[in-house]
């Protein structure tokens, strides 16, 4: 029995306590569960619970930093983050452990939580998110990458981008990128990529972050469709979001990010993003020759060295 450490960055969170108790109840086997109180003291503290690890921030750091610093905690071999507004399948840990190898990020099927009834909505699971386009504006947060679900009746190599209907049998898939409520790697695996990047915005793309620093230096990105999380979707009947950036720095990290990866500047990254991108295509919004027309700063380094 090989331990878990869950991480739960917080800041402002209402359901924090139901949260960690969802936790305890529904895993198996053993974990620890890491709160880093970022800048604020929950009202009412937190339940005891063995093997429950609080730390405090006397000032607000950030989705980033509190993430590494959690991991730099942990003392399981596998790692799990999530929001603390979420529900989780009972034995969630097992499901998972048993699909996660040496260098795979592993994702439950994710479905919407009622935070009334503290239970997930009747409604599908989103598994599926495609990856837009970056140099294609988007109506909300300007150019950038962005995962968006799958809707209507696209298709693809391989089925891959078919209505979800057609893959809900397919419990194991490999996925491009997901939404960063929850994540669950081994941690060794998140150190040998580095954790997250803390002279990056605080908070935003880290989800990407983690699936491309995966896939990019030789792992792989799944979908575990043999459990489940429900996570809550923050408003002001919810309570609001803890962690925020203005629509300005979004734009910013979202441009930032953008040719980051396009150009291919990470140093521990054993393929090109052109192999990740000709992985799941077509993608919506993605023009066939988006590789020509995007050609010379990711030449400049692949090529040569070809």
């Amino acid at each position: 029995m090989e331990k878990l450490s869950v991480i739960i960055p917080a800041r402002n969170e209402p359901f924090l306590n139901k949260t960690v108790d969802g936790l305890f109840e529904n895993a198996e086997e053993e974990i620890e569960i890491i709160v880093m109180l970022d800048g604020y003291w929950p009202n009412p503290p937190l339940k005891k619970h063995n093997n429950l690890i609080i730390a405090h921030n006397g000032s607000v750091n950030g989705l980033r930093i509190n993430q590494n610093a959690a991991s730099r905690l942990a003392t399981g071999k596998y790692l799990m983050k999530t929001d603390a507004h979420c529900i989780f399948d009972k034995g969630f840990d097992v499901k998972l452990k048993s699909s996660c190898k040496k260098n795979y990020i592993v994702i439950p099927s994710r479905y919407s939580l009622n935070h009334k009834t503290w239970e997930r909505y009747d409604k599908p699971a989103i598994e599926y998110l495609y990856l837009t386009y970056p140099y294609r504006t988007d109506e909300i947060y300007g150019d950038g990458f962005s995962g968006r679900k799958l809707t209507g009746d696209s298709h693809g190599k391989s089925g891959f981008y078919a209505p979800e209907e057609k893959l809900k049998d397919k419990l194991i898939d490999d996925i491009i990128v997901f939404q960063g409520s929850c994540w669950f790697t081994r941690k060794s695996h998140f150190e040998s990529i580095g954790g997250f990047n803390e002279t990056w915005a605080v908070m935003w793309q880290e989800a990407l972050e983690l699936a491309f620093k995966t896939w990019l230096s030789g792992g792989r990105v799944i979908r575990n469709k043999k459990t489940w999380y429900a996570h809550l979707h923050k408003n002001k009947e919810t309570g609001g979001r803890g962690f925020r950036l203005s629509k300005r720095e979004m734009v910013e990290m979202k441009k930032m990010s953008a040719d980051y990866w396009m150009n291919n500047r990470w140093e521990g990254q054993t393929r090109d993003i052109r192999w990740l991108i000709n992985k799941f295509s077509p993608m919506p919004e993605w023009p066939e020759n988006w590789c020509k027309e995007h050609k010379p700063e990711i030449d400049l380094k692949w090529e040569a060295e070809k």
